[in-house]
């Protein structure tokens, strides 16, 4: 048995994170991120990586969008933000973010994520 206060139980994720990158080599997740005040990205970050340990999980933090589309809900400062992914293998990988006050998923935000599973799936 290893001494207490030793990290002897850290799981290991069960899904890699990556970002989605464009032909251009933007990664549009990333860059919506960047824009976002430190502890929003901090409560996004915490929120995607409990989905990467603890996958599969349902609500409250991940909806189902669609085949192959899921989507990450994050309380943040203003409001709910959501990551949109898709699950290729053991990887995780993000789609689309954006801001949001309804419930419902904006019909431009579900196309442009799977736009963006298109292209990722034409590599």
């Amino acid at each position: 048995m290893a001494p207490a206060g030793h990290d002897h139980d850290r799981r290991l994720p069960i899904l890699e994170v990556l970002f989605f990158r464009t032909e251009a080599g933007n990664e549009p997740v990333r860059e919506w991120l960047r824009g976002l005040v430190r502890e929003d990205r901090r409560t996004i970050g915490e929120d995607i990586k409990t989905a990467q340990f603890g996958w599969p999980i349902g609500m409250p933090l991940i909806r189902k969008l669609a085949t192959d589309l899921w989507e990450v809900w994050s309380h943040v400062s203003t409001g709910i933000a959501r990551v949109i992914f898709t699950v290729e293998g053991q990887t995780m990988v993000l789609l689309h973010g954006f801001g949001k006050k309804s419930q419902r998923t904006p019909p431009a935000d579900l196309m442009t994520a799977r736009r963006r599973l298109a292209q990722l799936r034409s590599e």
